[in-house]
């Protein structure tokens, strides 16, 4: 059976429509980094993508070639991920989608070690003639966190964020976005082929309580 981690995953990837805390588990994950406006037809996020894609869907039909991954099972590729933020902004402004810096991510199997990614890379390379130089593999571990699911537009997320914001004040606790902290999304649908005012995107918000935060990246 092709593991799906959004079916076997559920409170990672299919939280409910009302704010929760959630402690993040360390993951590991391809990332592409890059600025500016993530709706420019040739900008860094859309050639990012394609990146991205490239590496993941190397690794995954691996099981058809000779180079066999240790402990490997197969799986559907996890959603495309986001980290964003904005030079001295708390938070996300939506207006300036030109200042924006981003992560794009997207989850591997624990299978997927620094030797399968360095492979993978090579590999995709030498097939798609292009230059992966700019993908990367991390682990992060977000751990405390505020979430929930946004329905509609992403142009709309502001009103959700608003609502986690006011979890978090009501329940004692201190949004944590930093230089290692980001503001996260997980996009669930497909933009191509959902209406806009049916995409769900899970918003995610680093926290902290009594003072203590997290380092994300490993």
């Amino acid at each position: 059976m092709v593991y799906d981690f959004k079916k076997e995953q559920k409170e990672l990837y299919c939280p409910g429509k009302q704010p929760a805390i959630i402690e993040v588990p360390s993951m590991n994950y391809i990332a592409v980094r890059g600025k500016g406006d993530p709706n420019s037809e040739d900008g860094e996020y859309s050639q990012g993508l394609k990146l991205l894609y490239g590496i993941a869907y190397t690794i995954k039909m691996s099981k058809k070639g000779e180079y066999q991954i240790p402990g490997y099972f197969d799986f559907v590729v996890p959603p495309l991920e986001g980290m964003w933020w904005q030079p001295c902004i708390q938070g996300v402004d939506y207006q300036r989608k030109d200042t924006f810096n981003f992560i794009s991510l997207i989850r591997m199997p624990k299978f997927v070690t620094p030797g399968v990614f360095n492979w993978a890379i090579e590999t995709a390379t030498k097939k798609k003639h292009l230059n992966f130089s700019k993908v990367e593999f991390c682990s992060i571990n977000e751990g405390l966190c505020v979430q929930a699911m946004h329905i509609g537009a992403y142009d709309t997320e502001p009103m959700t964020v608003e609502r986690l914001h006011k979890f978090i004040e009501n329940n004692n606790l201190h949004l944590d976005i930093n230089e290692n902290r980001y503001h996260h999304e997980i996009y669930i649908s497909d933009p191509r082929r959902t209406p806009s005012v049916k995409l769900k995107t899970v918003l995610r918000l680093p926290v902290k309580s009594n003072g203590n935060s997290i380092a994300c990246f490993d």
